[in-house]
């Protein structure tokens, strides 16, 4: 008899694809059937994220939860990111936790499962050329690591210190998965990285990868089966006319760029050690529009970093009115352990910072009120990949807009031409013409 897993994931879309790697190696030695139900799971796995203070004090009480509604027998593990920094500690302060696996250790989650007390967090544990066994929660989409960890050392991430050294995916194990999963129904392909237009800077070992990132995006628009190609996070400052030529001319990537700004203020970005200025990022994302008007573009942004000023605020203001980003997230900056920031004294009270995000959100919404009604009477090509409650199918277009029209089953894992006939904010929805 099949046992149950409840994986509960936290965090980007990296997590996403670590806990279905999880579910594909469980899945090698004996058969679980997902559950939404913790009550009747006989392993509850916690995939954490840490890049913000909020997830990480949400952990214990989530463990607390699980451990009043658990079978007497079921295990809890925590793994991810949390789990690479905190360790150890974990157990200590929640007993009931049987396993600590962290993000740079999914492979060896059954050894997890069949150990007492396992731990195992070392970041510099090299997984990149490890062939995970197949599981994929959306049928219709294929996630795909291209490279793990990041050697960035922005002042305020976390990520250095959960995931380790940078280290590219060989380009042949990328074509061979993207060819498996596009062979299997997955028109999507979603590349993932910490900084994917760096791809090639080290393989397993030091050596250097012979393709770059433009180069790989080339290879896999040649897989027939694959009709759309997306990829995050890419960093400014590797955002090369290469890269760019080859993201506009390429029909098969779809036309939109995650570019996380973080602050519009050159001293700011100086400070959080982003390598890049103000006016790098407005010509980049002005060069990005030139090459390919139609794209879509959003964004990360922090407000109230250690010694933001007025002036540094009104800056990254400035920027989303001249980008005009379609998406952001945005967050009031928050100190992580081991990261250069959480050192820094000069921060802001959480009132200023309030404000300041208040003010950032509310003139992003108007510029969406702004844009929303120009989608009237449009016709996008849309991906369809899921169903939403009252007989909607759910999709995106190439610029990442979420399309819903009235439909079922018979629209999953297809492109059809819909008009859109009632845009809002967040959702557009249309009619299959």
């Amino acid at each position: 008899m099949a046992k149950k897993l409840f994986i509960e994931t936290l965090g980007c879309a990296m997590n996403v694809r670590d806990s279905e790697h999880m579910i594909a190696e469980l899945n090698r030695i004996e058969r679980y059937d997902l559950t939404q139900d913790e009550s009747e799971a006989d392993l509850i796995i916690i995939n954490t994220c840490s890049v913000r203070e909020k997830p990480v004090n949400k952990l214990f009480s989530e463990i607390g939860q699980f451990v009043k509604h658990k079978k007497k027998s079921a295990k809890i593990g925590v793994c991810g990111c949390t789990a690479s920094h905190l360790g150890e500690e974990i157990f200590k302060r929640a007993p009931d936790v049987s396993f600590v696996l962290g993000a740079r250790n999914v492979s060896k989650i059954t050894q997890a499962v069949n150990s007492e007390k396992f731990l195992d967090v070392n970041i510099n544990y090299d997984e990149s050329a490890y062939a995970f066994g197949e599981f994929r929660q959306n049928p219709y989409k294929a996630y795909i690591n291209i490279s793990i960890g990041c050697d960035k050392k922005c002042a305020f991430c976390i990520v250095p210190h959960t995931r380790g050294e940078e280290i590219s995916v060989p380009h042949e194990l990328i074509l061979k998965e993207a060819e498996k999963a596009a062979k299997s129904g997955a028109k999507e392909i979603f590349l993932l990285g910490q900084n994917v237009n760096n791809y090639g800077r080290r393989l397993s070992g030091g050596k250097k990868e012979e393709f770059n990132f433009s180069q790989l995006l080339t290879q896999i628009s040649k897989i027939d089966d694959v009709e759309r190609i997306r990829f995050t996070s890419p960093h400014p400052l590797h955002m090369d006319d290469e890269f760019l030529e080859v993201f506009s001319s390429n029909p098969k990537i779809c036309k939109s760029m995650h570019m996380p700004l973080q602050s519009g203020s050159t001293a700011i970005l100086k400070a959080m050690k982003r390598g890049y200025t103000k006016e790098w990022f407005l010509e980049r994302a002005k060069r990005l529009r030139a090459f390919a008007p139609q794209t879509s573009i959003s964004t990360d942004i922090i407000v109230a970093f250690p010694g933001e000023s007025e002036r540094d605020f009104m800056d990254t203001m400035d920027v989303m009115e001249e980008v005009r980003f379609e998406q952001i997230f945005s967050f009031k900056y928050s100190a992580r352990p081991l990261t250069a920031a959480a050192q820094m004294t000069n921060t802001l009270d959480d009132k200023t910072a309030s404000a300041r995000l208040k003010m950032l959100q509310e003139r992003h919404a108007a510029i969406l009120d702004e844009m929303t009604p120009s989608y009237a009477d449009k016709i996008f090509e849309v991906y369809f990949e899921e169903l939403r409650d009252n007989g909607f199918a759910a999709g995106r277009t190439t610029q990442n807009n979420t399309v819903c029209v009235k439909g079922g089953k018979e629209l999953l894992g297809k492109i059809k031409s819909v008009k859109i006939t009632q845009p809002q904010r967040l959702i557009l929805y249309g009619q299959v013409i």
